[in-house]
């Protein structure tokens, strides 16, 4: 195929994602009127399956053993590669889509539809996968474990921003559940008699400060108070944070989760208290393939959109798209959507707002374009896949010398 056919293709698919615009858009804003928390998305599932079951797409519900995650596939010509579009579709507790997730699953959705429109004779396999949790509980953790990602070439989605990146990383990062038990007893006329589990829980977090000068300057550690007791005059005998922990790396987590939890169990017995230490899911650090992020780039360039480099330190959080990234060749780029930060009230306002509605437009066309290159370019999938491998190689390299 020469460069103008390659140029009128991917014009044909803008055109394609343009032409399902006013739906994607309708889609968008009702999942962001109607937020639903992590494993518990089942409108915003439907909405999302609906256009692509009358497109033709073979879809399955409830894969992984998660009620509200999905696999629709559509195959064009045989004998391509398996390229995987990622939804992400649930809201954050009081907020609602401050994270624009209502975005991120739309314009998967879009870029599938765009090219069974565009390109049906497309040589590869489009499947979109809906990840529900990534928020709270890691949706993508759960269906890497069960194989979801095994026979996938490569995986991609994009999330809004404040600005637009292609290689932007994320830490490796673990959520803790500390309960702390004490003794009930009168505060005033028999304090001698309780253990308080309040304290127990006040020392630990005086704890986890004390170490923040002996873990890497990127090591992030923060938490809340969920139940603090009942009553001033009843000493507490159970009360409960939960804290987020993140690294670098999954390796450099496990020291850190060593150190937190040392001091935790130390603050409950130097007051006579127990504690219960329950964890959620390990998020893996991400794993960025470069060679796709160029095609992503040169996509979102053709479409004179501005590509900023990513933060050289600080600015990152985490996502279960980085256990992905152990699996498969994987991006997570970022279109900006407006000046706003994520998991706030504004970002939640321009998510449902006409900025949110461009910037799933672009997504989708970008989502679509960087997809098209893999499945006709035999030359960049190689690149794609060799990178990985050696990264794969690299890895299991370090662990025997390690």
């Amino acid at each position: 195929m020469n460069k103008d056919e390659w140029s009128n293709e991917k014009t044909r698919i803008q055109q394609a994602v343009d032409a399902r615009d006013g739906q994607l858009r309708a889609i968008a804003a009702q999942i962001h009127a109607n937020p639903e928390l992590s494993f518990h998305e089942h409108k915003a599932r439907e909405w999302l399956i609906e256009p692509l079951e009358a497109a033709g797409f073979a879809v399955e519900r409830g894969i992984a053993g998660l009620e509200t995650s999905f696999r629709a596939t559509w195959e064009g010509a045989p004998g391509g590669p398996v390229i995987a579009l990622l939804a992400e579709y649930d809201a954050l507790p009081a907020i609602g889509h401050a994270c624009g997730h209502n975005l991120i699953g739309t314009a998967s959705v879009g870029a599938a539809l765009a090219l069974k429109d565009a390109c049906p004779q497309l040589p590869g396999k489009i499947v979109v996968l809906g990840t529900p949790a990534e928020e709270e509980g890691g949706g993508k953790i759960i269906m890497c474990n069960e194989g979801v990602f095994d026979d996938i070439d490569a995986a991609m989605m994009v999330h809004p921003q404040s600005k637009t990146m292609v290689l932007r990383g994320a830490l490796a990062c673990v959520d803790a559940t500390f309960t702390f038990h004490g003794k009930q007893a009168h505060a005033s006329s028999s304090p001698e008699k309780g253990i308080s589990a309040l304290d127990a829980l006040i020392n630990a977090f005086v704890a986890i400060n004390s170490l923040r000068q002996f873990v890497k300057e990127d090591v992030r550690i923060h938490g809340i108070i969920t139940k603090g007791g009942d009553a001033p005059n009843v000493v507490p005998e159970l009360c409960e944070a939960v804290f987020i922990l993140r690294a670098a790396t999954v390796g450099e987590l496990e020291t850190v989760r060593e150190k937190v939890y040392r001091a935790v169990r130390s603050a409950a017995e130097g007051v006579g208290a127990t504690v219960d230490i329950a964890e959620g899911l390990i998020y893996a650090e991400r794993n960025n393939n470069k060679a796709m992020a160029r095609l992503f780039r040169s996509n979102l360039e053709q479409m004179g959109i501005e590509v900023c480099d990513p933060p050289k330190k600080g600015g990152v959080g985490s996502s279960d798209i980085g256990n992905v990234g152990q699996i498969t060749a994987t991006i997570h780029p970022y279109i900006r959507i407006g000046d706003a930060t994520t998991h706030t009230p504004d970002f939640c306002r321009l998510a449902g707002a006409e900025e949110g509605m461009i910037e799933l437009n672009q997504a989708a066309k970008s989502l679509a374009m960087t997809a098209y290159d893999l499945c006709v370019d035999k030359e960049a999938f190689r690149e794609v896949r060799e990178e990985f491998e050696q990264w794969k190689r690299d890895k299991e390299g370090g662990r025997q010398h390690g």
